[in-house]
Order: structure tokens, then sequence, then C-alpha cells
């Protein structure tokens, strides 16, 4: 019985395994009256450690995947994960694991006000709310956002398509000038054969009012809309791609320079497009949607 009175000092789950293993040699009586166990209490800790062991493998995947996403899966999405990797499992199971396992999606930071220009009303608000689009390049929105590290400034201009939520194009400066949203859309426009009447939607920041940006969507047949003034529920998505990039990569790394946050930055939106799955988008990542939707047409 050395073995028990050793088990006894390291807690009740070593206890019930040692006893679970004497039990070829003793009767179950015999040792739960030597260490005082309450024989509920034997059977309850029994049952635990098995449904441990059943999930043991699980919970070795779900861990990899919430580190191969730097913890930015919620249960849902880790869920659909699994699922795609053809293991059935209820989300409340998941739900339930990651709390055991103290796996929890990062909490999003308050949204980061975008850089705002003189507002104005140069254009009607076509878009409305309306951010269903029935195809590829019908609808898209845009906006500036900005990021100070290291007493400097950085600032991010991305298209997304509002088909699938994918950054079809952006560009990355240290100062919001008019060339770089001007070289976003002609770099947009490049990788499709027909750009007339796509809605491209913005807020009424002071590079959506130039002359120059104007001119350069009715030379592509873009049709231009832009938010009311002051109402950014009016461009939610693209402020829900902010929320989502500051949350999972700005507020959750840190960076060396602003060279190595412009590196992370790329790689995060590439990431974004190809690898991170959406609810809605059926457990798929943008790119994948778009490409399986055109494979189906």
């Amino acid at each position: 019985m050395a073995c028990l009175n050793e088990a006894m000092g390291k807690g009740r789950k070593t206890l019930v395994l040692v006893i679970a293993k004497l039990r070829k040699k003793y009767t179950l009586k015999a040792l739960l009256n030597y260490t005082k166990l309450a024989k509920s209490t034997y059977y309850d800790a029994l049952k635990k450690l098995s449904r441990e062991d059943k999930y043991k493998g699980l919970k070795t995947l779900i861990h990899n995947i919430c580190n191969k996403n730097h913890g930015r899966y919620g249960y849902r999405r880790v869920t659909m994960h699994l699922h795609k990797q053809g293991i059935k499992i209820n989300h409340k199971v998941v739900m339930r694991l990651m709390k055991e396992e103290n796996l929890t999606c990062k909490v999003r930071a308050k949204k980061y006000k975008s850089y705002r220009g003189q507002e104005g009303k140069i254009a009607k608000n076509i878009l409305n709310r309306n951010f269903k689009a029935e195809k590829p390049n019908e609808k898209w929105a845009t906006d500036v956002t900005e990021f100070a590290l290291y007493n400097e400034k950085i600032y991010l201009s991305p298209i997304i398509d509002l088909y699938n939520g994918e950054i079809i194009s952006y560009k990355i400066s240290k100062r919001p000038i008019l060339k770089q949203v001007l070289d976003m859309v002609e770099d947009a426009t490049r990788k499709i054969k027909e750009t007339k009447g796509i809605i491209l939607h913005s807020d009424q920041g002071w590079q959506y009012q130039n002359k120059r940006y104007q001119k350069l969507l009715k030379e592509k047949g873009i049709i231009q809309s832009m938010s009311r003034k002051g109402n950014f529920l009016d461009n939610a998505v693209i402020e829900n791609f902010f929320g989502l990039l500051k949350s999972e990569l700005f507020y959750l790394k840190k960076f060396k320079s602003v060279e190595d946050f412009i590196k992370e930055l790329k790689s995060y939106i590439k990431y974004y497009n190809t690898k991170r799955i959406k609810i809605k988008l059926k457990g798929l990542s943008p790119v994948e949607y778009r490409t399986k939707s055109q494979l189906v047409a």
C-alpha cells in the first residue's frame, strides 16, 4: 500500500488513477476504506478522467488551431475548422473544452477613428447600408485607417469586396496622401475586366471629395457612393475589418520597428483573405468562397 500513501499526497486525480490500477489486486472496498475516499467521489472522479481521455486528441487539435491562428478564433470558428477537417463535433462541446483549456478569443478593442478631412456632400448614399452583393465586384467599400507606433503614423487604405469580404486592393503610406487612394483604385481595376457599374462606397473623407478621385471613378465607370455625414454605420463592413485588424494584429502583437509592423500588416491581410474563415461564408475564407462560387457558376 506504499504507492497509495504516496498518491494520497499528490491530489485526487493521481489517487483515483492508482486505485483503479490496484483494483486487479485488491477489492475496491478495501482501497476506499484505506484512503477514506467515498465511493461516489471515486466514481465521479473516474468518470471525469475518462471524459478527459476521450477528448485528449481533440484538445490537441483545438490547441493547434488556436495557436496557428494566434488566438484569433472563438469556439464557433474552431468548430467550423474542425468540421472542415471531417471532425463532427457540437459547438457546445468545443466551447466547454476551450473553457477547460483556457483558450479564449482575444477581446476586440474599440474602433479606432479613421483619418478624416473636411466634411462635404459630393455623392449620394447609394449603398444605403445594403451590404449584400450577389456576385464579386458588384459593391466595394473603402476607407483609410491610422496606426501610431514608434512616434510615426502608418496609413492603410484598402478596398473590400462586399460579396465575400475580400481585400482586393490596398496601399500603405506614411502620410494620408491622395496618391495612396488613387493608386489603390488603379490596382483594383487592373485585376478585373469590367469595372462599369461597380459601386464604390466611402465616408466623406477629404480624399473622396477630391476631384481627381471623382474623375478617376468616372473614367472607370465606377459609381461613387458616400456615407451620410458622421455616420460610420453606413460603412460598417470596412469598419468591422479595421476592428478585426487592430484587435487581431495591432493590439495583439509587439513589433520591433515600423518596418516590422508593415511586414506583419501585409502578412495579416494575406492571412485574412486566404486562411481566416468566416461564419457567414459557411466556414470558408474570402478567397475560398469566391473560388467556390465561380466554380458553381
